[in-house]
């Protein structure tokens, strides 16, 4: 009796698990467009949870007057300014107008100098020609993922709150339903908050300072339309090894090219020592607090998130990716005989490990 009890036990918890993911399956179906307000709210949420346990157990205010007091900075402090800048970059990205023709006749230009000048075959106007189309491409993808920015920020508001009012009940049912042993719970609790941390401050901060000194030295140097060079040069500090060089270089050239010999040096050499020397500067300053997430992470990860949840993909992209390589390294710790890996992704600045592959000490 007691073994078809058993066994009836485990039918019931099946059937269970089953209409859950059925109905987790629909819910998600629904509601996926405006997962990035979702995300948006955890995110946020990582960031205050700290403030908020300080004005309700330290300070004793109320659950609801805390909430609404860090609701209300955080709409006037992160969601205005995130949205504004948002509009601002589909706004001025709308606005460019790329004359094909004429790219492929400044490429054409380059290439034939470059050939004249070395004696070397680069590559031909024809191998190139797909750029002005794939830039057109991924400004339209930025122009529509911001789209759904406005209501989203509505969601994160919403969840932010009630978030916030049942902290601590939030981590415990997040803690019940992980189905790992405690210490990789943990684990992943930790490494889940220094990813967001992380990517929700530094390649914000990164972005924003790059931008920021692209734009005040291109207005300074007359370069035509400096605001949407700045925007580019801050979506491409995400790209690994070349990062903005891929914008300051160009415009460097252009002007070399075009006879202005003294300006062209001046764009290079700011844009080699200025733009690209702070990202250095500013990384190391951030990874003194923050986690330090492999570059290719970042990289493949914003590329992931964009597709996935819009403009918030540049923050939650990277987290995604973070979190599967944790996972499979956390089935490699706990299932793989004499495997070398630790249920981590993240490395600190003390740590010369690899991200991907971290290995036991010996």
């Amino acid at each position: 009796m007691e073994e078809i009890n058993t066994h009836k036990k485990s039918n019931y918890r099946l059937a269970l698990i089953i209409f859950i993911l059925l109905l987790g399956i629909i819910i998600f179906s629904e509601i996926r467009y405006y997962l990035g307000g979702f995300l948006a709210a955890i995110a946020m949420y990582s960031l205050l949870k700290e403030q908020m346990i300080h004005l309700t157990e330290k300070l004793k205010w109320s659950r609801g007057l805390s909430a609404s007091i860090i609701v209300l900075a955080s709409i006037i402090f992160i969601l205005i300014p995130l949205t504004g800048i948002g509009f601002l970059v589909a706004d001025t990205i709308s606005g460019i107008n790329l004359d094909h023709a004429e790219i492929t006749k400044t490429i054409d230009d380059f290439v034939v100098l470059i050939e004249n000048k070395f004696k070397i075959e680069v590559f031909t106007p024809q191998n190139l020609s797909f750029l002005p189309q794939a830039g057109s491409t991924i400004m339209q993808s930025v122009v529509s993922g911001l789209s759904s920015m406005l209501i989203n920020s509505v969601i994160a508001i919403f969840v932010l709150y009630f978030m916030l009012y049942s902290y601590g009940h939030f981590e415990n049912v997040i803690l019940e339903i992980l189905p790992f042993n405690e210490n990789n719970k943990v684990i992943l609790l930790q490494e889940t908050k220094l990813i967001i941390l992380s990517n929700t401050v530094g390649i914000p901060v990164v972005a924003f300072t790059q931008g920021l000194l692209a734009y005040i030295g291109y207005l300074s140097m007359g370069v035509s339309t400096p605001l949407v060079f700045a925007v580019l040069v801050a979506f491409t500090t995400v790209i690994p090894v070349v990062g903005t060089t891929l914008v300051w270089v160009p415009i460097g050239i252009s002007a070399l090219l075009s006879g202005d010999l003294v300006r062209g040096i001046i764009l290079l050499t700011y844009g080699l020592f200025i733009i690209g020397g702070s990202d250095a500067i500013i990384r190391f300053m951030l990874q003194k607090r923050l986690a330090n997430i492999h570059p290719l992470i970042t990289f493949f990860g914003v590329l992931i998130g964009l597709a996935i949840f819009g403009f918030w993909g540049i923050i939650f992209g990277p987290l995604l990716l973070s979190m599967f390589i944790l996972l499979l390294n956390m089935y490699r710790h706990d299932y793989i005989k004499g495997s070398a890996a630790e249920p981590n992704v993240i490395t600190t600045q003390n740590t010369q490990t690899n991200v991907l592959m971290r290995m036991k000490k010996k």
